[in-house]
């Protein structure tokens, strides 16, 4: 089982993955956490080294967790690495999606380098968007609905792409 999450920043994909693992009874990877633990906060990652070299470090992480398998969280810019959108066509690929009225309660911190209030979010959701939806065999808006919706919704319709009964 590959069940990987993609979408903008702050659109849950961390938090939705790791329910939806144990709602599965899978492995859980998130990608930037590996990276962090491995290469230190993301921000510093930018800063020091720059975007490019984060975004080879960032599909390295990609590459390792579709090894593993299980279910996989990736940064919001990971689907801009052509080879990563190639490889997401063995998976199933889920999108979360967030509003910018949503997304303004969760982005209070310093973390995301390319993001720095909802304006900055928004244009780069734009400039994502398309990548995002060509990749997607299912959406879920988290905006405002319960977690455990979201998981529940995600976990059935992968259950009846796969025949199983849980």
């Amino acid at each position: 089982m590959t069940i990987v999450l993609i979408g903008p920043p702050a659109s849950g994909k961390t938090r939705v993955g790791k329910r939806l693992a144990r709602r599965l009874g899978a492995s859980f990877t998130d990608t930037d956490s590996r990276i962090v633990a491995e290469y230190g906060p993301i921000a510093e990652i930018f800063a020091r080294e720059g975007e490019p070299y984060f975004r080879v470090i960032e599909r390295e992480a990609v590459v390792r967790a579709l090894e593993t398998g299980g279910v996989i969280s990736v940064g919001g810019g990971a689907v801009l690495d052509p080879q990563t959108r190639k490889d997401l066509a063995n998976a199933h690929v889920v999108l979360l999606t967030v509003t910018p009225e949503a997304v303004a309660l969760r982005i209070d911190d310093d973390k995301r380098p390319l993001v720095n209030g909802v304006d900055s979010w928004r244009a780069l959701v734009e400039s994502r968007m398309p990548l995002y939806v060509s990749l997607a065999d299912y959406r879920a808006d988290t905006s405002r609905r319960p977690l455990s919706v979201i998981v529940e919704e995600i976990a059935t319709w992968w259950e009846q792409q796969n025949g199983e009964n849980a």
